[in-house]
């Protein structure tokens, strides 16, 4: 690699380490990615993924798998062990380095009494409304609360009782004492604990009544688990101040550096856990491992590979500039994969009967076909040839418009690893629609170089009698434009009524019959394709991942030119 290549000289990230490293600062360094389990992962944390355990594979060092699970209301296991899942999927592994902010529960309180006892925290009885009263706003300084100059044997008195439980809800919150006037909102007076009666915390059960913050909880969990570079991205910049604070009035055994990174916004979809959790919730997804969704498990089960989203995460770069990546961008990735491995099927996916009448009745041709037109070593497959096939029905036109290099009443093309056949007829139905075509072949074009008989094009097709029926799920766009809800818009009105269509009388090579759920492959002329969980003996399941290239410039550009 390049030294122009080489991620190490462009990302800011890796620089500030280089530093720490040089001056001696730090001898090893230390990671970690810390999700809160109130939801499955999406691309944008694959992002954080990548860049936390990439840097400690590429420094030697470690990185710790760490639930922020401070909020038991919105957390539950299932989300725990969907995100241990991801994190293996995309090749990362923690080791033995698996810990929950809630492991340290004790040693935060204790913490919290320090600064009590120091005079830097104290009980109050504001209510939730009262204390947004008192903040101030952004040009006002705030008020400090009445309950403020408490004295410590005070505080630590009501703060014990709240930890016995004997106040409600919403009455008493512990607050730093820090500063109401200062213009970082966060440092006025933030809230350090608060009271959560009758919720059963998925690692401790109801031992607890009293829950820490997550500005709180996170730089003392950095600090007790030696993390050198806490990296997180931009919307906690103006947090950082607090975490500093933390850090700097407790007596914590090191002192971790924060430092901030563009979050990933990828078009056509939405990052935001809460909008992500309503779609699931109204059901307009079928759940959070929908193909249509942002989240790792809809990319899992829509055929994308660890190795393309890794791809992604490094191409798009870690910088301080928060941008707009294009969702091609992430569709590249996943084709130029699929391209190198995924190997190679005749799918039909809106069957039309096609007669080859020239061709014996009784006869089946096996014919030898690569399974990778471009990897000699992934071998070759028979496939069935036989008197009655299957094609596209868009591959045929009665009467072709200008340009059309398919097949026509009178024309030829030629028949992917087969013959070149001539259209000479065609059965419609009662309303007039084409229902079968009549064809001859020419024997002796079969293996013969497609130079040597020049035809208006290649169409794929399955062998009647061997044909394996299927479903196929043709997911697009999950929404119809680049930002959704953008300018305060309801991000529901963007919503594409096309991102599903389900072909349920499509037909397969008889290779493809007995494949395990994950499997991906490319259907010819059609896109790439995966086995889908729902699969069952004799019926299988495909989700179409991309197509072939990128088709929304090309309907883009179409529908301007059609205005």
């Amino acid at each position: 690699m390049s030294e122009k290549e080489d991620p190490r000289k462009t990302n800011f990230i890796r620089q500030i380490i280089d530093e720490d490293l040089a001056r001696g600062k730090h001898t090893r360094i230390a990671t970690r990615f810390p999700p809160e389990p109130n939801g499955y992962l999406h691309i944008g944390h694959a992002k954080s993924i990548v860049l936390n355990f990439g840097v400690a594979r590429d420094y030697q060092g470690t990185c710790n798998l760490r639930f922020d699970d401070t909020n038991p209301h919105k957390e539950n296991l299932e989300y725990v062990e969907a995100i241990k899942e991801d994190v293996h999927w995309l090749g990362y592994d923690w080791g033995e380095r698996l810990y929950f902010a809630s492991d340290y529960f004790e040693q935060l309180y204790g913490f919290a009494v320090e600064l009590i006892e120091q005079g830097r925290a104290y009980v109050c009885e504001l209510d939730a409304e009262r204390m947004r009263e008192y903040r101030g706003t952004l040009t006002e300084p705030g008020r400090e609360s009445p309950y403020r100059e408490r004295p410590p044997a005070e505080n630590l008195d009501l703060f014990a009782r709240m930890r016995a439980g004997e106040f409600p809800d919403g009455t008493l919150t512990l607050r730093a004492r820090i500063d109401m006037a200062s213009p970082n909102l966060n440092l006025r007076d933030p809230v350090l604990y608060r009271i959560r009666h009758g919720v059963i915390h998925h690692q401790t059960g109801g031992e607890w009544c009293l829950y820490p913050t997550y500005d709180y909880t996170h730089p003392i969990s950095d600090a007790l688990e030696g993390i050198t570079h806490s990296l997180c991205t931009l919307e906690f910049e103006d947090h950082r101040p607090l975490y500093d604070w933390v850090i700097a009035n407790t007596s914590v055994p090191c002192r971790p550096r924060q430092i901030e990174f563009s979050r990933l916004n990828l078009e056509y979809t939405v990052m935001s856990k809460r909008r992500l959790t309503q779609l699931v919730d109204e059901g307009l997804v079928t759940g959070w491992d929908d193909p249509r969704m942002p989240s790792i498990a809809g990319l899992r089960r829509r055929g994308y590979t660890p190795e393309a989203i890794r791809t992604f995460c490094e191409r798009i770069g870690v910088t301080k500039a928060d941008n707009l990546v294009e969702m091609a961008m992430l569709e590249s990735a996943i084709r130029e994969d699929l391209d190198r491995n995924a190997p190679r099927a005749m799918a039909v996916l809106r069957p039309l009967k096609l007669v080859v009448e020239s061709y014996p009745e009784d006869r089946t041709e096996m014919l030898t076909v690569p399974n990778h037109p471009k990897d000699v070593t992934t071998g070759t497959r028979a496939l069935p040839f036989s008197r009655e096939l299957y094609i596209d029905r868009s591959d045929f036109m009665e009467e072709p418009v200008k340009g059309f290099k398919r097949l026509t009443l009178g024309g030829e093309v030629r028949l992917r690893h087969a013959y070149v056949i001539r259209c000479v007829g065609v059965v419609k139905d009662r309303a007039g629609t084409v229902v079968e075509l009549r064809c001859t072949h020419d024997p002796d074009t079969l293996g013969k170089n497609p130079t040597d008989r020049k035809v208006k094009g290649v169409i794929h097709w399955v062998s009647a009698s061997h044909a394996v029926a299927a479903e196929v799920r043709l997911y697009d766009r999950l929404f119809s434009v680049p930002e959704p809800g953008e300018g305060g818009r309801d991000f529901h009105a963007d919503l594409n009524p096309d991102s599903l269509q389900v072909l349920t009388h499509c037909l397969l090579e008889p290779g493809l019959t007995k494949i395990a759920p994950g499997n991906r492959f490319q259907f010819e002329r059609e896109g790439y394709f995966v086995v889908d969980p729902d699969s069952r003996p004799g019926r299988p399941v495909f989700n179409r991942t991309v197509t072939l290239r990128d088709t929304w410039a090309q309907n883009l550009f179409t529908i301007f030119v059609s205005k």
